[in-house]
C-alpha cells in the first residue's frame, strides 16, 4: 500500500516528538519508562552532589539522584533520588552522604534497616547522614598539628630573639674565640693520640716483652703461693690463733686480779707499801752518801773512835720531814 505524502510528514513528526522526549529524559536522567520509587533526603552541604550520580546499597548501584534544590530559606537542601522497586527497606533506613573518591565526588548509599517498620514507599523523606571524607579527615588530624608547629615555630622566634638580645657583640666574640680555642684543643689532641700511635709502633717490642715477663711473674706467683700452702702455713696460722687466745685467757687472768701479776696490777696496798720501801731506800742510800761516818768508823793505829754527831742541815732529815 502506497503511503500519502501526508501520512510520512506525520509519521516523521510523531517519530521526532518522541525523539525528543527520550532524549530530554536521558538528560534529566529520568528515565520515560521507569517503575522506581521516589525518596527525598535534607542535607545542609551537599558538597559537590550532582544529579546523576548513583545511588548504591553495600557499593551496589540501586539507584540514581535525580534533583537537587533548595527546601527553603533556611539554606537546606533537597535531594530527589530514586531507588529500584526490587529492593526493600524500612521507613527508618538513612541516606548518607560520601565521598566517591580522593578528588571529592559526592555519593548517596542506603544504609538499610530491618527492624519491623513500615516499609519505605515511594515518596518519602528518608533520615540523613554524613560520612567526613579522606580531606576532611586529613584536615581533622591535621588542625592540631599546625596549631602545635604554629606555637612552636612562635617559641622558635622568641627563643631566638632572647638568644640575640643575650648574644651581645662581646659575648660573640667571646664565643668564637671560646670555639677557636676548642678547634686548638682538639687539634693538639690529635698530635697528641698520633705521638701516642708513633710510640706505641715503635716501643711495640719491648711493651710485648714487658708484657711477657708480667706473665711470668704471674706464672712464679701462682707456683710460690702453691709452694707457701705446701709447706703448711694453715698449720702455722692455727698455732697463732692459738696463741692469741692463750694471751687473751692471760690478759682476762690479769684484769681480773689474778696471779702474781694481777694481784701487782690490782692491790693498791701492794703497790702502796713497794712506794713507801723505794722511798726509804732512797733516803737511806742518800743518807749513806752524806753521812757515811754514821755507818762506817774505821779506827787507825787503835785511836779511840769518834762519836758521830748529827750535822744540823741534814739532807736525809728534810727529806724525812
Amino acid at each position: 500500500m502506497k503511503l500519502s505524502r501526508e501520512i510520512k510528514t506525520g509519521i516523521i513528526v510523531i517519530g521526532g516528538i518522541l525523539l525528543f522526549i527520550l532524549g530530554f529524559s536521558y538528560l534529566k536522567s529520568t528515565p520515560l519508562f521507569d517503575d522506581s520509587k521516589t525518596f527525598y533526603a535534607v542535607y545542609k552541604n551537599v558538597g559537590g552532589l550532582q544529579p546523576g550520580t548513583q545511588v548504591s546499597v553495600n557499593g551496589f548501584s540501586v539507584g540514581k539522584v535525580n534533583d537537587i534544590k533548595f527546601k527553603d530559606e533556611s539554606g537546606y537542601l533537597v535531594v530527589t533520588f530514586s531507588v529500584s522497586s526490587s529492593f526493600e527497606f524500612s521507613k527508618n533506613s538513612k541516606a548518607e552522604l560520601y565521598d566517591t573518591g580522593i578528588i571529592g565526588g559526592k555519593g548517596i548509599q542506603i544504609k538499610p534497616v530491618f527492624d519491623g517498620a513500615r516499609m519505605a514507599k515511594s515518596g518519602d523523606t528518608l533520615q540523613t547522614d554524613t560520612r567526613p571524607g579522606l580531606t576532611e579527615l586529613v584536615q581533622q588530624k591535621l588542625t592540631p598539628l599546625q596549631l602545635k608547629v604554629e606555637g612552636a615555630v612562635s617559641n622558635a622566634d622568641s627563643l631566638l630573639m632572647n638568644f640575640n638580645d643575650v648574644l651581645d657583640d662581646k659575648t660573640k666574640r667571646n664565643l668564637r674565640e671560646s670555639i677557636q680555642g676548642l678547634t686548638q684543643v682538639v687539634a693538639n689532641f690529635q698530635k697528641s693520640a698520633s705521638t701516642l700511635n708513633e710510640m706505641l709502633d715503635t716501643n711495640k717490642t719491648h711493651i710485648d716483652s714487658s708484657l711477657a715477663n708480667i706473665n711470668v711473674i704471674t706464672e712464679n706467683f701462682a707456683k710460690l703461693s702453691d709452694s707457701i700452702a705446701n709447706v703448711g702455713l694453715s698449720g702455722t696460722i692455727k698455732n697463732l690463733e692459738s696463741t692469741i687466745k692463750n694471751l687473751d685467757a692471760l690478759l682476762a687472768k690479769i684484769e681480773k686480779g689474778e696471779g702474781s701479776l694481777g694481784k701487782l696490777m690490782k692491790n693498791e696496798e701492794l703497790y702502796n707499801n713497794l712506794t713507801d720501801a723505794s722511798k726509804e731506800l732512797d733516803l737511806l742510800l742518800q743518807d749513806f752518801r752524806l753521812n757515811p761516818k754514821r755507818y762506817v768508823n774505821v779506827s787507825v793505829f787503835g785511836k779511840k773512835q769518834i762519836e758521830y754527831s748529827l750535822p744540823e742541815n741534814d739532807p736525809a732529815l728534810k727529806n724525812q720531814n
